[in-house]
């Protein structure tokens, strides 16, 4: 494949959802010629608006580009678009370069590397974390497996999306590490939202907690973040909760296969699966502190 530059490299973006939207926008801002595709196109009209090209499946745009992006939902939602009736690799004809920024199964991520092999064609697993802010800043963390050579020939394009690139090995590492990623984020959500319940029923002015906790040994990017926005009541989506539970589940798959206990995230898992249930699955991740506001007989705002 030629050298990576707007003015030879077509580009291919399936998946304009709250993360998709605003990474793709990068790619068109750079000058990259654009092809988009969404299971809404409303969903894509910003990018469709910003230059981008529309294509009606996803193995459309195998036809019209040179490198194609996914980020899509879940599992299934990945499999579907590589392996579709209509998907990438049904339609696949000269060697392409293939990039998931979905968090899926590692196991999954091994599958398609293997049939894109097959088809003269490379795979590369990179799942990102920062959320909607690095999303929209460009400042994403991104953890990337599959072959190193194919992975150096995208760089400039990954280097469009984040500030903190890894490559992490072979196919799959790119996922295992973003499991990790989410234990550690689980782990610290549910310290993140007990911390403020225990200052609503300590009586503390929470926002002032917040400013000393924020800056000790406590801090985090959770913590700096999120904390404000549920003070704010504001559970706007960085994250979904419904797709964190994907997460935490694969995690667990995983941890299961290789006989390891991991009784924290399975804790949070339960939690998380009960704000589901309640309701708040489209609410992004902060919205755990509804189920342990409610466990504690708590209403909204810490009442």
């Amino acid at each position: 494949m030629q050298n990576i530059n707007p003015s030879e490299t077509k580009i291919g973006w399936i998946g304009t959802g709250v993360m998709g939207g605003s990474m793709c926008k990068h790619i068109i801002d750079e000058g990259y010629r654009t092809v988009v595709f969404n299971r809404s196109r409303e969903k894509a009209r910003k990018l469709l608006d910003a230059g981008a090209d529309w294509a009606d499946s996803p193995g459309e745009i195998t036809q019209k580009v040179d490198i194609i992006f996914t980020i899509v939902g879940f599992p299934l939602d990945v499999r579907e678009v590589y392996f579709g009736d209509n998907g990438i690799l049904s339609s696949i004809k000269a060697p392409k370069i293939l990039i998931d920024m979905t968090t899926t199964k590692p196991s999954l991520a091994i599958e398609i590397y293997n049939a894109a092999k097959l088809k003269g064609t490379s795979f590369i697993d990179a799942p990102v974390s920062g959320g909607d802010v690095g999303a929209r800043n460009g400042s994403l963390s991104i953890m990337v497996g599959g072959d190193k050579d194919a992975v150096d020939t995208v760089m400039p394009l990954l280097e469009l999306l984040g500030k903190k690139i890894v490559y992490q090995g072979g196919s799959g590492s790119g996922q295992h590490t973003k499991m990790c990623n989410q234990i550690v984020v689980a782990g610290t959500m549910i310290g993140v939202c007990e911390s403020l319940i225990y200052a609503y029923k300590a009586g503390l002015d929470v926002e002032m907690m917040l400013s000393s906790i924020s800056e000790g040994a406590a801090s985090s990017w959770l913590l700096c973040n999120l904390a404000p926005r549920i003070l704010k009541r504001d559970y706007d989506p960085g994250f979904f909760v419904e797709h964190f539970v994907k997460d935490m589940e694969i995690a667990l798959e995983e941890a299961s296969r290789m006989n390891l206990s991991l009784p924290g995230l399975a804790l949070v898992n339960q939690l998380y699966v009960a704000a589901k249930a309640q309701g708040h699955g489209r609410l992004g991740t902060q919205a755990l502190i509804l189920a342990l506001e409610s466990i504690s007989g708590m209403k909204r705002g810490g009442k």
